[in-house]
């Protein structure tokens, strides 16, 4: 079992940054693939960027195109996602999930955060 506690949206400029945490608690996090996803009003699900347990990371180019980097601190348990250069069309609920392994598709996550809302304003 994991358990994930997303923190640090808001409400941001375009053109600023943001970084959020997800708190992870359980005995075998490491060897979880992190995700991060989002999803705006009316629109599906969207994976963003996956840290895998080896350190191999994935993002989605379509969306974030080298904006975000995403970092896991394993002694604290923490993942993090740093988001820069936004944009309006960012703005969305942002989530937290853990995998068995490295993937951009959300039904192959088995645990998911609250989630976190930012807003980029234009």
């Amino acid at each position: 079992q994991v358990q994930l506690v997303e923190s640090g949206g808001g409400l941001v400029q375009a053109g600023g940054s943001l970084r959020l945490s997800c708190a992870a608690s359980g005995r075998t996090f490491s060897s979880y693939t992190m995700g991060w996803f989002r999803q705006a009003p009316g629109k599906e699900r969207e994976f963003v960027a996956a840290r895998g347990w080896s350190g191999v990371t994935t993002y989605s180019q379509e969306f974030v195109k080298g904006r975000v980097t995403i970092s896991i601190d394993n002694a604290k348990n923490m993942v993090y996602l740093q988001m820069n250069s936004l944009k309006p069309e960012d703005t969305a609920v942002y989530y937290c999930a853990a995998a068995g392994r490295l993937s951009w598709r959300a039904n192959e996550y088995s645990y998911w955060g609250q989630g976190t809302q930012v807003t980029v304003s234009s």
